[in-house]
């Protein structure tokens, strides 16, 4: 009777296997390998960096140098396509003064092996590793996520304290996104899916100061995600709404009120503290 038991369940978790690799790949991963562009091209003198990921896994990045006395932001990109789509995003924050790093995820880009949830936090924990060994003290650095690398900020913010942390177009986690977009393919299959980005569950343990930016026409990831995050997420915070945008137009829709809301938020946790010396990279 055991002996007939155990057969189905060997043949379900051989068969989840791929099941969870294939779904995770489909739904929420969808890297670009080719690089269309690089920050000189926006005019931008910057640094190849190749570096290793927390585990290991060989990763590459670019260093677009800022100002003295001025923070680093580590850029964390969405999930889809490469770095070389945000070089307009580079460009525009380096008129802020601000330095920048910004790199694949694994699987991304020139990056290495294959992208995972545990993947994608050894690979921010390599960059900040990075800017570490480059003398960069955590206290300069602003970690910066769009949509998924939003979820990858926050997780290594908990871990290490920078000095500010910005969410843009976060989500809840991934269990609320398969429930909004397809709540009978997740009621199904759902349990296969083992990335979990629980955003939602971690917020009340941050302890850096948060600019949470959200679209107020958000059809990915609706507004409310972004007003229970900032609900449960503890103070200094602000939530600004981009008026009109969507998704993946904050950046381009949010004119002044985006631009203030960064300098405020720069000049807020950027400051240098009394008796310290910025450093260089």
């Amino acid at each position: 009777m055991a002996r007939h038991l155990c057969l189905p369940l060997l043949l379900c978790l051989v068969t989840a296997m791929p099941a969870q690799a294939f779904l995770e790949q489909r739904f929420i991963y969808f890297p670009t390998a080719e690089h269309e562009a690089t920050p000189a091209e926006a005019g931008l003198t910057f640094e190849e960096v190749r570096f290793a990921a927390a585990d290991g896994t060989p990763l590459y990045g670019w260093f677009v140098p800022g100002e003295e006395n001025r923070p680093v932001v580590v850029f964390c990109i969405g999930n889809a396509g490469n770095i070389s789509h945000r070089v307009d995003n580079l460009a525009w924050l380096r008129q802020l003064g601000v330095g920048v790093f910004i790199f694949d995820y694994r699987g991304y880009g020139r990056s290495s092996g294959v992208t995972s949830e545990a993947g994608t936090y050894a690979d921010l924990r390599g960059a900040l590793g990075w800017l570490a060994a480059r003398g960069v003290a955590k206290e300069r650095i602003i970690l910066f996520g769009r949509s998924l690398g939003a979820a990858i900020a926050l997780q290594v913010a908990l871990e290490q304290p920078p000095a500010g942390l910005v969410m843009e177009s976060p989500f809840t986690s991934i269990a609320a996104m398969g429930w909004t977009h397809y709540p009978l393919l997740y009621l199904l299959v759902g349990w296969l899916v083992e990335a979990r980005y629980q955003n939602l569950v971690k917020i009340d343990g941050l302890q850096s100061p948060l600019l949470l930016i959200h679209g107020d026409q958000d059809e990915i990831c609706p507004p409310r995600m972004a007003v229970d995050l900032f609900t449960r997420a503890p103070a200094p915070k602000e939530l600004v709404w981009i008026k009109g945008a969507d998704h993946n137009s904050t950046f381009l829709y949010g004119g002044e009120v985006y631009r203030q809301a960064w300098r405020r938020f720069i000049e807020q946790v950027g400051a240098p503290r009394k008796n310290e010396r910025p450093r260089s990279p």
